[in-house]
C-alpha cells in the first residue's frame, strides 16, 4: 500500500482536541495482526501533554508493539494512529524522521554503544543529526547528566557502570534532544528492587520537572505503583519525592491488556480497588 506524503494529507489527519488540549499520542480503533495472531484489536487510547501511561499485561499483550507503532516501525492493519497531533500510520519513512526526532526511546537493557563514553553515548543524537556547536551540546550533555546524577559520569566506559548507572545513562540519551514525548520499553527489567527505584525516581522527575509526556511498558508492578504513587518537586536546590495527592491522581494511568484489547484503564486507586478476576489474578 503507498503511504501519504505529509503535505498531501487533509485536515482530516489532524488529531481532534481532547478537553482543549491536543493529544501527544492517540490510537483509535486501531488493529494489528500477524498471519493469524491478532496482536492488536481495536485498540484505542489517548495520552495527553505531561500525563504518563504505563501498560501492563502478560507476555505477548501487544504492550511492546504499541511502542513500534508510534516509532512507526510497524504499521498497522486498521485503525489510525496520531502523535503530536499528526497522523503518522500514513507516513513515509521521510515524512516520519521528523516526529521521531521528538521522542525519546529507553530500551530495555540500555541498549548503549559500548565503545563509546557515557559523554559520547548521552550527546550522539545530537553529534550526528544536529549541527549545534560542540560547546553546546557538551553544555546539554552536562546538564542531563546532572539530571540524572550522573554528573562526574561522563568520561567512563558503559562497562565501568553499575546496571542502575547504565539505565540512567540512557534516560540522559532519550532527554538530551528535549523529546516531547518518552517511550520506556521495560526500564527496571533485571535490576535489583533498590536500584529498580532509582531508574523508577527519574521517570517520575522527568514526568513532575520537565513535563514530558511519557508512555511506560513494564510487567513490574511494584516499580508500576511506585511511579503512578509519587511526585517530585524542588524544594530550593534538592529534588523530593513523595506520595500524590488525590486530586492529581490522574496524572499516571495504568492500561491493562488482555487479547489484544483494554481491559481497565484507570488510576493506581482504582486498579487496586477492582474486583475483576484477571484483574485480581495478574495483581497477585
Amino acid at each position: 500500500m503507498a503511504h501519504t506524503s505529509a503535505s498531501a494529507l487533509d485536515s482530516s489527519a489532524r488529531s481532534p482536541n481532547v478537553d482543549g488540549q491536543v493529544p501527544v499520542v492517540r490510537f483509535d480503533r486501531v488493529t494489528l495482526a500477524f498471519d493469524d495472531k491478532v496482536v492488536l484489536k481495536d485498540l484505542s487510547f489517548t495520552l495527553l501533554p505531561g500525563r504518563l501511561k504505563v501498560f501492563l499485561g502478560a507476555s505477548g499483550a501487544g504492550k511492546s508493539t504499541i511502542l513500534r507503532l508510534i516509532l512507526g516501525l510497524l504499521r498497522a492493519d486498521a485503525g489510525q494512529i496520531w502523535v503530536h497531533g499528526q497522523r503518522v500510520d500514513q507516513l513515509s519513512e521521510a515524512d516520519l524522521m521528523p516526529v521521531r526526532s521528538e521522542i525519546g526511546m529507553v530500551f530495555q537493557e540500555g541498549a548503549l554503544f559500548d565503545s563509546l563514553t557515557v559523554r559520547e553515548n548521552v550527546g550522539y543524537r545530537l553529534f550526528e543529526e544536529t549541527r549545534q556547536p560542540i560547546a553546546e551540546v557538551d553544555r546539554r550533555v552536562d546538564d542531563v547528566l546532572g539530571f540524572v546524577g550522573l554528573r562526574d559520569m561522563g568520561a567512563r566506559m558503559p562497562a565501568e557502570l553499575s546496571g542502575g548507572q547504565r539505565r540512567r545513562v540512557a534516560i540522559a540519551r532519550a532527554l538530551a534532544s528535549r523529546p516531547k514525548l518518552l517511550l520506556y520499553d521495560e526500564p527496571t527489567t533485571g535490576l535489583d528492587p533498590i536500584t529498580a527505584l532509582t531508574v523508577d525516581a527519574e521517570i517520575v522527575k522527568l514526568r513532575d520537572l520537565e513535563h514530558t509526556s511519557s508512555i511506560v511498558v513494564t510487567h513490574q508492578l511494584r516499580d508500576a505503583f511506585y511511579i503512578a504513587t509519587h511526585r517530585a518537586a524542588t524544594t530550593g536546590s534538592r529534588v523530593e519525592l513523595s506520595p500524590v495527592p488525590p486530586e492529581d491522581a490522574d496524572i499516571t494511568e495504568f492500561v491493562m491488556l488482555k487479547s489484544g484489547g483494554i481491559v481497565f484503564e484507570g488510576t493506581a486507586a482504582e486498579l487496586r480497588a477492582t474486583t475483576d478476576a484477571y484483574l485480581r489474578s495478574f495483581l497477585s
